[in-house]
């Protein structure tokens, strides 16, 4: 993509505003915090103390609203407490320019490094920094700036404060996110009915998964419809894939693909049942139907084999999840759901066809456990090569130039070029260019209506500060749907704040649009030049996706040669781990569509076909684990030589795409061969193969795998392995 093209594709995703739901009950939350801390500075110290004081009440809320599963009083506190060391530091240097150029440098590169521990951690510390810039120009003396650093601190306890005292929908990023979980289920049950391939995108179980580490206070109060409804949504979608997959035994038409159908469609509405309940809190209120669906004795007449196997489990699971999603304490449903339920336990009494799976249940450490995580994972990004230690070098760089440029300026607040230049500033290029524009366009926009308000009503301090409060309060409200509404919001609400501390309003307009875009093109210009493309790495991350698939894949082949000696932990940690290795590459393929560099080694279309492929493999690989045998069953040995061969030569593969090469997969061709050849000998015996169902998905790894090296190979630049000779496929 061009230059000209990608800042066009960033300017418009900036400018951009969408439709979100809103939550205007914790928008006024917030905006009551913050003029209650306003009014108390106001009443006791003055307008400067009250301006200072309202950022940090302000900057206290804004943290509450970002992405996080830690509780929302704690993000308030944290951001307070951070914001008032850094006001207070930074008066204490900010007399000497060099001292406080060290401070701000050092700082930034912290708040850069942050993003090691997660966006919410690198957005708090870059608006910290921006904010302690405006706020170390406001005291006059040592001991006034910690009154100043104070009131900082105590609008981040009163904030803190609001939402023990008040809170709205308790738990409720955690419900949305299970319940986002369960019905992407649904969803994908109901897919199936039509296309028995459908793919399932995993990021709503990863994010389920993230939501439900808590730590061990939250355990001791979460409610009891939260603690296991996840795990067993885990355990469906192989079931759903393997009951819907022809390959298993269903014909594409006929009487049984009819029953299947049906099945999948009482499974989404129970599960969306399921998703509703949690999202509310409110009892389960099931579908009659769906559950006599479930529960007809027909189906055992219609389905054998894998199919049979997978309509049991289904029926299984499907209990659990309608019992945990019931909770304790819960209201009581009509006699028709409750009816309905019991049919449905009825139905699944034949637990013992379900193997045991170990509960692998997250956790979280607290908040002093978690400092050395934090620690250690920022030190682990302090190496060459590393896009956070780019993003901290590109931040503390420009937050030094933007000041001095922003000083030299004849304008005065020269704090503001660097404000915008932190603030817009992210690891991946598409955000920083696109929030440059749009903090730019939402600059003019804010800062040009609030001038106009306070040309034509000259406000009095009172008046400013009642303007200041509806401004934060149109910025909780809004914030989510667009950084450019939010921008506008905030730039309207800085000029009523600092014009109540007795800033010149007459020169509101020029300073700050200019000095935005100054510190917005040096966020750009600082990017180019010192760049973290994603571009080049796309060849790492596909070959992490194919490692990771392969052990999942090896993982799950492995556990049918010895049932007996093998737990399912393995099978599980390998299955996350996969996902995240395909959610790495999905993010940086997308990074990489909008980025003003040539292609280097790996076409869209070979992307393309690999990422088919890859999914393809994992989910034959998921079908063999949704029919995983118990301690009982019968060992099958070949199926260990496999899961050998597989993971070998996935590693070797992955090593081979880095090194832009075809892998090669004759290992693996060698042993599902010699597993056929075993097979046919065997045959009129009794060492005969008595379910070829193992065997069946291994010729279909193997299928994914040629599929995987066909579509690398139509990919420019594929140089020769060291054994072949130029223009052959390794």
């Amino acid at each position: 993509m061009s230059w000209l093209r990608a800042l066009k594709e960033t300017a418009r995703s900036g400018l951009s505003i969408e439709r979100r739901r809103l939550e205007p009950l914790i928008a006024i939350r917030g905006a009551a915090g913050l003029a209650l801390v306003i009014g108390v500075a106001l009443a006791f110290f003055g307008p400067v103390v009250a301006a200072s004081s309202a950022f940090g009440a302000f900057q206290a809320a804004i943290a509450t609203f970002q992405r996080s599963w830690r509780p929302r009083p704690v993000l308030a506190l944290v951001s307070g407490a951070s914001l008032a060391v850094s006001t207070f530091l930074g008066y204490l240097t900010g007399s000497r320019m060099l001292l406080f150029l060290a401070l701000l440098v050092l700082w930034t590169f912290v708040a850069g490094l942050s993003w090691a521990a997660g966006p919410t951690a690198g957005i708090i510390a870059a608006s910290n920094v921006a904010i302690m810039l405006v706020t170390v120009t406001l005291p006059t003396s040592v001991a006034n700036s910690a009154v100043h650093a104070g009131m900082i601190l105590f609008g981040g306890v009163v904030q803190a404060a609001l939402i023990v005292l008040f809170p709205v929908r308790r738990w409720g990023v955690q419900r949305d996110a299970l319940a986002d979980a369960l019905a992407a289920e649904a969803d994908y049950a109901r897919r199936l009915r039509h296309d028995p391939l459908a793919p399932f995108d995993p990021v709503p179980l990863m994010t389920a998964r993230s939501a439900a580490a808590v730590t061990a206070r939250q355990a001791r109060r979460r409610p009891p419809e939260l603690r296991g409804p996840r795990g067993v949504a885990e355990r469906i979608r192989p079931v759903l894939a393997s009951l819907a997959d022809p390959s298993l035994g269903v014909p594409s038409e006929g009487p049984e693909r009819e029953r299947v159908r049906e099945l999948l469609a009482a499974a989404g509405s129970l599960l969306d049942s399921a998703a509703r309940a949690i999202r509310h809190g409110d009892p389960v209120e099931l579908n009659p139907s769906a559950v006599a669906v479930l529960r007809t004795p027909d189906t055992g007449t219609l389905l054998t084999g894998p199919p049979m196997r997978a309509a049991d489990r289904l029926a299984v699971l499907l209990s659990d999840v309608i019992e945990t999603a019931e909770g304790e304490g819960t209201k009581e449903r009509d006699d028709a759901s409750k009816e309905a339920a019991e049919e449905l336990k009825a139905r699944a009494d034949h637990r013992s066809a379900a193997p045991h799976r170990h509960r692998n249940r997250p956790h979280r450490p607290g908040l002093l456990r978690l400092i050395p995580v934090v620690a250690k994972a920022m030190r682990a990004e302090v190496r060459p090569g590393s896009p956070i230690l780019r993003h901290a070098v590109r931040l503390s760089a420009v937050a030094a130039v933007g000041y001095l440029i922003g000083t030299a300026m004849p304008f005065g607040h020269g704090y503001w070029a660097p404000m915008a230049a932190v603030m817009v500033m992210r690891p991946e290029f598409t955000q920083t260019y696109g929030r440059s524009m749009a903090r730019f366009g939402g600059t003019v926009v804010g800062v040009s209506l609030a001038t106009a308000i306070v040309q034509t009503t000259h406000p009095g301090v009172t008046t400013a500060a009642v303007l200041a409060v509806f401004c934060a309060l149109l910025m909780y409200l809004l914030m989510r749907t667009g950084y450019v509404v939010g921008q506008a919001c905030v730039s309207a609400y800085v000029v009523f704040l600092l014009g109540m501390a007795g800033d010149n309003w007459s020169q509101t307009v020029l300073e700050r649009v200019v000095l935005t875009l100054a510190g917005g093109l040096l966020a750009m210009i600082s990017y180019a030049l010192y760049p973290a493309w994603e571009t080049p790495r796309l060849r790492g991350r596909l070959g992490d996706w194919l490692k990771a698939d392969g052990r999942y894949v090896a993982a799950v082949v492995d556990q049918y040669a010895d049932p007996a000696e093998r737990g399912h932990d393995d099978v599980r940690s390998a299955l996350l781990d996969t996902r995240e290795a395909r959610v790495a590459w999905q993010e940086a393929l997308s990074a990489a569509q909008h980025e003003p560099v040539r292609n280097r080694g790996l076409s869209r279309a070979a992307a393309d076909d690999t990422q088919h492929a890859l999914a393809q493999f994992g989910r034959a690989a998921m079908l063999l684990e949704a029919h995983l045998p118990g301690g009982g069953a019968t060992p099958v040995p070949n199926a260990g030589r496999l899961a050998d061969a597989l993971r070998r030569s996935t590693e070797r593969g992955a090593k081979a795409v880095r090194e832009r090469r075809v892998p090669d997969w004759t290992e693996v061709r060698e042993a599902l061969a010699e597993w056929d050849a075993r097979v046919r000998a065997a045959e009129g015996t009794d060492r005969a193969e008595k379910d070829p169902f193992v065997r069946e998905g291994a010729h279909l790894l193997l299928d994914a795998l040629e599929e995987f090296s066909q579509g690398l190979d139509g990919g420019p630049h594929t140089e020769p392995g060291p054994n072949q000779p130029s223009g052959t496929a390794h």
